[in-house]
């Protein structure tokens, strides 16, 4: 059965190019692959950031060109102020872009995948939990799959 929708957060992107066969086959199984713009963000830094910079930054340009992105505007901004203010309350930060990439998704009301157990603290967001990661160590042979299209080519 194939799922409507799913947005990503950085650590389930990075295991796609890791070719960690369960994130692969979980992500296969949802029709529309969304990415928060600061998840671009974070992706694009750390490619700029690595030794092989080219060719990881091409690695990402192709994965974002195979997804929906999901911009910030002004509702998500109001939506990023009150999570981050009842967070604050709490007394459970989280990284600032975290913050912004929950705001993202409860706004579009798209869950979002994450390995990430920051998230839990957010009271609207709705998050499929993969922080299990016994379940994520099988790799998988570099290949081509739908739903990255060329980005493991």
């Amino acid at each position: 059965m194939v799922k409507e929708k799913i947005a990503l957060d950085t650590n389930i992107v990075i295991d796609v190019f890791n070719n960690k066969k369960n994130i692969i086959t979980l992500l296969n199984g949802y029709q529309t692959i969304y990415l928060p713009v600061t998840v671009c963000g974070e992706l694009l830094f750390g490619a700029k950031n690595s030794a092989k910079s080219q060719e990881n930054e091409q690695k990402c340009h192709d994965f974002i060109n195979n997804c929906s992105l999901l911009n910030i505007n002004e509702l998500i901004a109001e939506e990023y102020a009150k999570t981050r203010n009842e967070l604050k309350k709490k007394g459970k930060p989280i990284p600032e872009n975290d913050i912004w990439i929950a705001a993202t998704c409860i706004v579009n009301d798209i869950p979002l995948a994450t390995l990430d157990s920051d998230f839990k603290h957010i009271n609207d967001l709705i998050m499929i939990d993969l922080t299990n990661k016994d379940r994520l160590c099988e790799r998988s042979e570099p290949q081509s799959y739908p739903i990255v299209g060329r980005a493991l080519e």
